[in-house]
Protein backbone atom coordinates (compact mmCIF):
# COMPACT_ATOMS: atom_id res chain seq x y z
CA UNK A 1 0.00 0.00 0.00
CA UNK A 2 1.40 3.38 -1.01
CA UNK A 3 1.67 5.92 1.78
CA UNK A 4 2.52 9.54 1.05
CA UNK A 5 4.87 9.54 4.06
CA UNK A 6 7.03 6.54 3.14
CA UNK A 7 10.11 8.67 2.34
CA UNK A 8 9.83 11.04 5.31
CA UNK A 9 11.76 11.03 8.59
CA UNK A 10 10.05 12.24 11.78
CA UNK A 11 12.90 11.58 14.18
CA UNK A 12 13.03 9.21 17.16
CA UNK A 13 9.96 10.49 19.05
CA UNK A 14 7.24 10.27 16.40
CA UNK A 15 5.80 7.51 14.23
CA UNK A 16 3.62 8.93 11.42
CA UNK A 17 1.93 7.57 8.28
CA UNK A 18 -0.51 9.22 5.87
CA UNK A 19 -2.59 8.43 2.82
CA UNK A 20 -5.27 10.10 0.70
CA UNK A 21 -7.66 8.42 -1.75
CA UNK A 22 -10.47 9.71 -3.94
CA UNK A 23 -12.66 6.75 -2.99
CA UNK A 24 -12.59 3.22 -1.61
CA UNK A 25 -14.94 2.18 -4.42
CA UNK A 26 -13.62 0.91 -7.75
CA UNK A 27 -16.94 1.81 -9.35
CA UNK A 28 -17.34 5.36 -8.01
CA UNK A 29 -14.22 7.50 -8.11
CA UNK A 30 -15.05 11.19 -7.66
CA UNK A 31 -12.55 14.01 -7.88
CA UNK A 32 -10.33 13.97 -4.79
CA UNK A 33 -11.14 17.29 -3.14
CA UNK A 34 -9.24 16.27 -0.01
CA UNK A 35 -5.65 17.31 0.58
CA UNK A 36 -3.04 16.94 3.27
CA UNK A 37 0.27 18.42 4.28
CA UNK A 38 2.98 16.56 6.17
CA UNK A 39 6.26 18.28 7.05
CA UNK A 40 8.89 16.03 8.59
CA UNK A 41 11.65 16.73 11.09
CA UNK A 42 14.06 17.90 8.37
CA UNK A 43 11.64 20.20 6.55
CA UNK A 44 10.72 17.85 3.73
CA UNK A 45 7.03 18.26 2.90
CA UNK A 46 4.48 16.20 0.98
CA UNK A 47 1.06 17.31 -0.25
CA UNK A 48 -1.32 16.89 -3.21
CA UNK A 49 -1.50 18.94 -6.39
CA UNK A 50 -3.89 17.98 -9.19
CA UNK A 51 -4.74 14.93 -7.05
CA UNK A 52 -1.15 13.63 -7.20
CA UNK A 53 1.51 13.52 -4.49
CA UNK A 54 4.16 16.26 -4.59
CA UNK A 55 7.17 16.91 -2.40
CA UNK A 56 9.41 19.86 -1.59
CA UNK A 57 11.86 20.95 1.08
CA UNK A 58 11.18 24.06 3.17
CA UNK A 59 14.30 26.19 3.51
CA UNK A 60 15.26 27.06 7.08
CA UNK A 61 12.83 24.63 8.70
CA UNK A 62 13.97 24.00 12.31
CA UNK A 63 15.25 20.49 12.99
CA UNK A 64 12.75 18.23 14.72
CA UNK A 65 9.70 20.43 14.04
CA UNK A 66 6.72 18.60 12.49
CA UNK A 67 3.48 19.89 10.92
CA UNK A 68 0.47 17.72 10.00
CA UNK A 69 -2.78 18.85 8.38
CA UNK A 70 -5.81 17.43 6.60
CA UNK A 71 -8.15 19.43 4.37
CA UNK A 72 -11.52 18.52 2.83
CA UNK A 73 -12.52 20.87 0.01
CA UNK A 74 -16.18 21.73 -0.12
CA UNK A 75 -17.93 19.51 -2.64
CA UNK A 76 -21.09 21.61 -2.42
CA UNK A 77 -19.30 24.61 -3.90
CA UNK A 78 -17.10 25.19 -6.92
CA UNK A 79 -13.33 24.96 -6.63
CA UNK A 80 -13.33 22.71 -3.57
CA UNK A 81 -10.17 20.91 -4.69
CA UNK A 82 -8.51 24.19 -5.60
CA UNK A 83 -9.32 25.64 -2.18
CA UNK A 84 -7.76 22.67 -0.38
CA UNK A 85 -4.72 22.85 -2.66
CA UNK A 86 -4.35 26.57 -1.96
CA UNK A 87 -4.34 25.91 1.79
CA UNK A 88 -1.73 23.17 1.42
CA UNK A 89 0.45 25.52 -0.61
CA UNK A 90 -0.14 28.37 1.84
CA UNK A 91 0.87 26.23 4.80
CA UNK A 92 4.26 25.72 3.18
CA UNK A 93 4.83 29.47 3.59
CA UNK A 94 3.76 29.60 7.24
CA UNK A 95 6.90 29.52 9.39
CA UNK A 96 7.34 26.90 12.09
CA UNK A 97 5.42 28.13 15.15
CA UNK A 98 6.32 27.54 18.80
CA UNK A 99 3.34 29.18 20.50
CA UNK A 100 -0.40 28.88 20.03
CA UNK A 101 -0.74 32.63 19.61
CA UNK A 102 1.82 32.63 16.82
CA UNK A 103 0.20 29.69 15.06
CA UNK A 104 -3.29 31.20 15.28
CA UNK A 105 -2.11 34.57 13.97
CA UNK A 106 -0.39 33.05 10.93
CA UNK A 107 -3.29 30.74 10.06
CA UNK A 108 -5.94 33.44 10.52
CA UNK A 109 -3.89 35.67 8.22
CA UNK A 110 -3.67 32.93 5.61
CA UNK A 111 -7.45 32.42 5.85
CA UNK A 112 -8.02 36.12 5.08
CA UNK A 113 -5.49 36.15 2.23
CA UNK A 114 -7.01 33.12 0.52
CA UNK A 115 -10.51 34.44 1.05
CA UNK A 116 -9.50 37.56 -0.83
CA UNK A 117 -7.79 35.54 -3.58
CA UNK A 118 -10.93 33.49 -4.25
CA UNK A 119 -13.30 36.47 -4.20
CA UNK A 120 -14.84 37.39 -7.54
CA UNK A 121 -14.92 41.07 -8.64
CA UNK A 122 -18.41 42.44 -8.20
CA UNK A 123 -19.71 39.22 -6.63
CA UNK A 124 -21.37 40.03 -3.32
CA UNK A 125 -22.73 36.49 -2.87
CA UNK A 126 -20.35 35.09 -0.27
CA UNK A 127 -22.23 31.78 -0.28
CA UNK A 128 -20.52 30.99 -3.59
CA UNK A 129 -17.10 31.31 -1.97
CA UNK A 130 -15.13 28.06 -1.86
CA UNK A 131 -13.91 26.61 1.38
CA UNK A 132 -12.20 23.67 3.00
CA UNK A 133 -11.83 22.10 6.39
CA UNK A 134 -8.47 22.47 8.11
CA UNK A 135 -7.43 20.36 11.07
CA UNK A 136 -3.75 20.89 11.86
CA UNK A 137 -1.23 19.74 14.44
CA UNK A 138 1.94 21.77 15.02
CA UNK A 139 4.56 19.76 16.93
CA UNK A 140 7.68 21.72 17.98
CA UNK A 141 10.55 19.57 19.25
CA UNK A 142 10.32 18.94 22.98
CA UNK A 143 7.11 20.94 23.34
CA UNK A 144 3.41 20.22 23.59
CA UNK A 145 1.56 19.64 20.27
CA UNK A 146 -0.80 22.43 19.25
CA UNK A 147 -4.17 22.06 17.53
CA UNK A 148 -5.82 24.45 15.05
CA UNK A 149 -9.24 23.33 13.77
CA UNK A 150 -11.91 24.64 11.39
CA UNK A 151 -14.66 22.54 9.83
CA UNK A 152 -15.77 18.94 10.31
CA UNK A 153 -12.63 16.92 9.77
CA UNK A 154 -11.56 15.37 13.09
CA UNK A 155 -8.75 14.43 15.42
CA UNK A 156 -9.32 11.18 17.33
CA UNK A 157 -7.46 9.60 20.24
CA UNK A 158 -7.62 5.80 20.01
CA UNK A 159 -6.53 3.39 22.74
CA UNK A 160 -7.01 -0.35 23.10
CA UNK A 161 -10.21 0.36 25.04
CA UNK A 162 -11.87 3.34 23.36
CA UNK A 163 -11.96 5.91 20.58
CA UNK A 164 -12.40 9.54 21.63
CA UNK A 165 -12.90 12.60 19.38
CA UNK A 166 -10.68 15.55 20.33
CA UNK A 167 -12.36 18.11 18.07
CA UNK A 168 -15.85 19.59 17.74
CA UNK A 169 -17.52 19.48 14.32
CA UNK A 170 -18.47 22.93 13.03
CA UNK A 171 -21.98 21.92 12.00
CA UNK A 172 -25.56 23.12 12.63
CA UNK A 173 -25.95 20.82 15.65
CA UNK A 174 -23.02 22.57 17.32
CA UNK A 175 -24.54 25.94 16.48
CA UNK A 176 -27.84 24.85 18.07
CA UNK A 177 -26.00 23.58 21.17
CA UNK A 178 -24.14 26.90 21.47
CA UNK A 179 -27.51 28.68 21.54
CA UNK A 180 -28.96 26.30 24.13
CA UNK A 181 -31.27 24.59 21.63
CA UNK A 182 -29.68 21.15 21.79
CA UNK A 183 -28.59 19.07 24.77
CA UNK A 184 -25.62 16.77 25.16
CA UNK A 185 -27.30 13.50 24.17
CA UNK A 186 -28.96 15.06 21.13
CA UNK A 187 -25.69 16.67 20.04
CA UNK A 188 -23.74 13.40 20.23
CA UNK A 189 -26.47 11.57 18.33
CA UNK A 190 -26.70 14.13 15.52
CA UNK A 191 -22.94 14.68 15.13
CA UNK A 192 -21.48 11.23 15.81
CA UNK A 193 -24.47 8.91 15.44
CA UNK A 194 -25.85 10.10 12.10
CA UNK A 195 -24.81 11.34 8.66
CA UNK A 196 -25.71 15.02 8.21
CA UNK A 197 -23.91 16.69 5.27
CA UNK A 198 -23.94 20.32 6.39
CA UNK A 199 -21.32 22.66 7.81
CA UNK A 200 -21.39 25.98 9.68
CA UNK A 201 -17.74 27.03 9.36
CA UNK A 202 -14.87 26.34 6.99
CA UNK A 203 -11.45 27.73 6.22
CA UNK A 204 -11.57 30.42 3.47
CA UNK A 205 -15.39 30.28 3.55
CA UNK A 206 -16.03 31.90 6.95
CA UNK A 207 -18.67 31.10 9.57
CA UNK A 208 -22.45 31.10 9.94
CA UNK A 209 -22.70 30.46 13.68
CA UNK A 210 -24.60 33.62 14.60
CA UNK A 211 -27.15 33.27 11.79
CA UNK A 212 -27.27 30.31 9.35
CA UNK A 213 -28.39 32.70 6.60
CA UNK A 214 -25.53 35.17 7.09
CA UNK A 215 -21.97 34.17 6.30
CA UNK A 216 -19.32 36.17 8.16
CA UNK A 217 -15.81 36.45 6.74
CA UNK A 218 -13.85 35.70 9.92
CA UNK A 219 -13.42 32.34 11.57
CA UNK A 220 -14.98 31.97 15.02
CA UNK A 221 -12.73 29.93 17.33
CA UNK A 222 -14.88 27.71 19.52
CA UNK A 223 -13.83 27.34 23.15
CA UNK A 224 -15.21 27.26 26.68
CA UNK A 225 -16.49 30.82 26.30
CA UNK A 226 -18.97 29.99 23.53
CA UNK A 227 -19.37 26.20 23.60
CA UNK A 228 -21.85 24.43 25.91
CA UNK A 229 -20.25 22.98 29.07
CA UNK A 230 -20.17 19.42 27.74
CA UNK A 231 -17.95 20.56 24.83
CA UNK A 232 -15.99 23.36 26.48
CA UNK A 233 -12.87 21.23 26.97
CA UNK A 234 -12.56 20.68 23.19
CA UNK A 235 -11.45 24.16 22.14
CA UNK A 236 -10.53 24.55 18.46
CA UNK A 237 -7.15 26.04 19.30
CA UNK A 238 -5.36 24.50 22.22
CA UNK A 239 -2.33 22.67 23.50
CA UNK A 240 -2.88 18.92 23.57
CA UNK A 241 -2.07 16.45 26.30
CA UNK A 242 -1.06 13.29 24.44
CA UNK A 243 -0.47 9.74 25.59
CA UNK A 244 2.35 7.39 24.69
CA UNK A 245 -0.09 4.46 24.70
CA UNK A 246 -2.54 6.08 22.27
CA UNK A 247 -2.83 6.23 18.50
CA UNK A 248 -3.95 9.56 17.04
CA UNK A 249 -5.94 9.88 13.83
CA UNK A 250 -6.36 13.06 11.77
CA UNK A 251 -8.99 12.32 9.15
CA UNK A 252 -11.58 13.74 6.77
CA UNK A 253 -15.23 12.80 7.07
CA UNK A 254 -15.26 10.19 4.32
CA UNK A 255 -14.35 7.72 7.06
CA UNK A 256 -17.65 8.17 8.92
CA UNK A 257 -20.06 9.23 6.15
CA UNK A 258 -22.48 6.39 6.63
CA UNK A 259 -25.90 5.72 8.08
CA UNK A 260 -24.68 4.67 11.54
CA UNK A 261 -21.09 5.85 12.13
CA UNK A 262 -20.69 4.76 15.77
CA UNK A 263 -20.55 0.98 15.17
CA UNK A 264 -17.93 1.61 12.48
CA UNK A 265 -15.70 3.91 14.54
CA UNK A 266 -16.05 1.52 17.49
CA UNK A 267 -14.05 -1.00 15.42
CA UNK A 268 -10.97 1.22 15.30
CA UNK A 269 -9.35 0.22 18.62
CA UNK A 270 -9.28 -3.46 17.60
CA UNK A 271 -8.07 -2.57 14.11
CA UNK A 272 -5.47 0.08 14.86
CA UNK A 273 -4.10 -0.60 18.37
CA UNK A 274 -2.24 -3.90 18.36
CA UNK A 275 1.05 -4.98 19.94
CA UNK A 276 3.92 -4.07 17.64
CA UNK A 277 1.66 -2.16 15.23
CA UNK A 278 3.45 0.80 13.64
CA UNK A 279 1.57 3.90 12.50
CA UNK A 280 1.86 2.57 8.96
CA UNK A 281 0.34 -0.77 9.94
CA UNK A 282 -2.51 0.99 11.74
CA UNK A 283 -3.15 3.18 8.68
CA UNK A 284 -3.15 0.15 6.38
CA UNK A 285 -5.56 -1.69 8.69
CA UNK A 286 -7.95 1.28 8.63
CA UNK A 287 -7.98 1.62 4.83
CA UNK A 288 -8.12 -2.14 4.21
CA UNK A 289 -11.03 -2.69 6.58
CA UNK A 290 -12.90 0.25 5.11
CA UNK A 291 -12.49 -1.21 1.61
CA UNK A 292 -13.15 -4.84 2.57
CA UNK A 293 -15.95 -4.29 5.11
CA UNK A 294 -17.50 -0.88 4.37
CA UNK A 295 -20.13 0.35 6.82
CA UNK A 296 -23.79 0.07 5.88
CA UNK A 297 -25.38 2.95 3.96
CA UNK A 298 -21.98 4.30 2.95
CA UNK A 299 -21.86 7.67 1.19
CA UNK A 300 -18.94 7.50 -1.26
CA UNK A 301 -16.50 10.27 -0.43
CA UNK A 302 -12.81 11.10 -0.44
CA UNK A 303 -10.82 9.58 2.43
CA UNK A 304 -7.66 11.10 3.89
CA UNK A 305 -5.94 10.06 7.11
CA UNK A 306 -2.79 10.75 9.08
CA UNK A 307 -1.97 8.27 11.86
CA UNK A 308 0.57 9.30 14.49
CA UNK A 309 2.03 7.94 17.68
CA UNK A 310 4.19 9.65 20.25
CA UNK A 311 6.84 7.08 21.00
CA UNK A 312 8.34 9.10 23.84
CA UNK A 313 6.50 10.51 26.87
CA UNK A 314 4.92 13.82 25.94
CA UNK A 315 5.86 16.99 27.84
CA UNK A 316 3.34 18.45 30.23
CA UNK A 317 1.21 21.19 28.65
CA UNK A 318 2.87 24.54 29.09
CA UNK A 319 0.83 26.67 26.72
CA UNK A 320 -2.31 28.69 27.27
CA UNK A 321 -5.39 27.83 25.36
CA UNK A 322 -6.32 30.74 23.64
CA UNK A 323 -23.09 14.98 0.55
CA UNK A 324 -20.13 16.92 3.90
CA UNK A 325 -19.46 20.58 3.50
CA UNK A 326 -22.55 22.55 2.56
CA UNK A 327 -23.76 25.45 4.65
CA UNK A 328 -27.16 24.97 6.35
CA UNK A 329 -29.22 26.73 3.71
CA UNK A 330 -31.61 24.98 1.35
CA UNK A 331 -30.45 27.00 -1.67
CA UNK A 332 -26.92 25.64 -1.44
CA UNK A 333 -26.23 22.34 -3.26
CA UNK A 334 -25.25 19.30 -1.14
CA UNK A 335 -21.87 17.65 -1.07
CA UNK A 336 -21.28 15.00 -3.76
Amino acid sequence: MTRITDMLDFGPGLDIAARSSASISKLQVPENQDNLLVVDASGRAVFLRDQAAQSTTIAGWPAGHVRLAVMDGMGGHGHGREAAEAVAAGLLRVPACRTLEELSAHLDRLHAELQQRFSQPGDSDSFRRPGTTLTLLEIPPGRTPMLYHAGDSRLYEITAQTVRPLTVDHVPATCFAMHGLLGEDEWWQQVHGEHRPQISQAYILGNAFANPQVLEDDLLPLDAANLPPFLGHLADRRALTVRADATYLLATDGFWSCGRPLPWTARWPALMVRPGHSAGAALDALFNDYADHPPANLHIDNVTAIVLRFTRPAPAPGLRNLDETALPAASIPPHF
